[in-house]
């Protein structure tokens, strides 16, 4: 994941500080000394790591900060605020047009990503009630038109293009068609090249002059690092940009490409690329990107998650079952399939305050739901519903049928029975004993520190 240098590097410099009692001017120094090498490893832009950890000093040796009981919480709440500023604030939203349709004009080098998220972006879109149109303004790269209509079709999106004329009458036409059939988001997939140049340059300003954009929306490749700033830079004293979208920063990049370019442009950076698939896009929340990257988890962005893909109706019937002591195999499977869509079992956890990047030091098994599906799926339906009724000669069949052992099996009757067991504890008062159970099931110890993730009876 991104940031994962940076945080480690942070975290050594702040456990310094925690370390002592009370903090000295030298000792702030010190540590920002570890920040700034912290950024500039981290691929941030030399004259905004010296800023940042300027601001961070000036705000930490004041009187206020060292005389505090928590002289050191109160840096790292410095830090994060200052980062927070770095990254932009506050979350940025997508300009709208007072009248239908909003013209958004993708933009980027060749290779950044620029069609797969105009896709993204208009998935999310529909999703939220609105009718995108994609059109494909590319005309030069090989299959670029076909791959717009590719991913289009993925995301349930209608595709406009009219082959290999004029990019900006392509564009042109487009805004009539949207305008004609009540398409209230218009995304111009334009072209790239391998780098800036002054024919890319030109024919982006010949569109933008045409249709006049609301939005103007540089697509970055994080991974370029240092080079995605100067690219950001180009584009925006060229274009005037509206915001950024970040790629690939599910990716092992370092980072620095997004706590440089907005402190370097002036643009906030709107959207993350999070991953491959098209459901992989998410708006940018500068502080909860500090949060993270400071190792304090995302609950936000956790729980937003879960609203998004777990079904409130199952999880409603799902409770009246648990208070009733209903819970069976079905709907451990219809559990294990909303968890599953919420993304992997690592990436849940990075969010969890107090685990963040120590999920990168075990092993984690992302099969594990896998298995525990196709043993349940080997099940009949009268098994599912009554487990008590699964017997040595079935749990024999049942291995066949999945092509697993019995002791596989057993291993998942196991963890249905204490998950069970649990939820019965959940409906009576004793709430403390139920605590520690949970804490002392097969795989839970030691969770606070990462201790039991892996062992027997939890999920990697």
């Amino acid at each position: 994941m991104a940031f994962e240098g940076l945080s480690e590097r942070l975290e050594a410099a702040f456990k310094r500080l925690r370390s002592k009692g009370s903090l000295t001017e030298s000792d702030v120094k010190d540590a920002m000394r570890e920040v700034r090498l912290a950024l500039l490893e981290a691929d941030v832009n030399y004259k905004v790591a010296k800023d940042f950890t300027k601001t961070v000093t000036e705000r930490a040796i004041g009187a206020k900060v060292m005389e505090s009981l928590t002289p050191s919480q109160m840096v790292i709440k410095i830090v994060n605020e200052e980062l927070t500023n770095l990254m932009g604030g506050t979350k940025a939203r997508l300009n709208t047009a007072n009248h239908p349709p909003t013209i958004v004009m993708m933009c980027g080098l060749q290779g950044s990503g620029k069609t797969t998220h105009s896709a993204k972006l208009a998935l999310m879109l529909k999703n939220q009630g609105h009718r995108p149109l994609l059109v494909a303004c590319d005309v030069y790269r090989p299959a670029a038109i076909k791959q717009l209509q590719v991913v289009g079709e993925k995301a349930g999106v209608p595709v406009f293009e009219r082959g290999q004329i004029d990019p900006v009458e392509i564009a042109r036409q487009a805004i009539t068609e949207a305008k004609d059939h009540g398409y209230d988001y218009v995304f111009l997939d334009t072209a790239g090249r391998l780098h800036v140049d002054e024919t890319l340059m030109n024919e982006l300003k010949n569109i933008k002059s045409t249709v006049h954009p609301h939005e103007i929306l540089l697509v970055v490749d994080s991974m370029t690092g240092q080079d995605a700033v100067n690219v950001a830079t180009s584009f925006n004293e060229a274009l005037g940009i509206d915001g950024l979208i970040l790629t690939k920063l599910d990716g092992d990049t370092r980072g620095g490409a997004a706590l440089s370019a907005r402190a370097v442009t002036g643009k906030p950076i709107k959207f993350v690329g999070t991953g491959e698939k098209l459901g992989d896009l998410d708006v940018f929340h500068p502080d909860r990107m500090a949060s993270r990257i400071l190792g304090m988890g995302d609950m936000l962005s956790l729980i937003e998650k879960a609203e998004q893909e777990l079904d409130e109706k199952k999880a409603r019937e799902l409770e009246q079952k648990l208070r009733k002591n209903k819970f069976d195999l079905n709907d451990l499977l219809d559990q294990i399939s909303q968890m599953r869509r919420m993304g992997s079992i690592k990436d849940i956890l990075r969010m969890l305050p107090g685990i963040g990047r120590k999920v990168d030091d075990v092993e984690v098994d992302e099969k594990a739901f896998d298995r525990m599906e196709a043993i349940i799926y080997s099940m009949t339906p009268q098994e599912r519903a009554k487990p008590d009724i699964i017997n040595p000669s079935r749990k024999r069949r049942i291995a066949a049928g999945c092509g697993m052992q019995v002791e596989d099996v057993n291993r998942l009757l196991s963890q249905y029975r204490q998950m069970q067991k649990m939820f019965k504890q959940f409906n009576g008062k004793n709430t403390k004993k139920m605590r520690k159970r949970m804490m002392n099931m097969p795989g839970m110890n030691g969770m606070n520190g990462l201790g039991g993730i892996g062992g027997p009876g939890f999920p990697m």
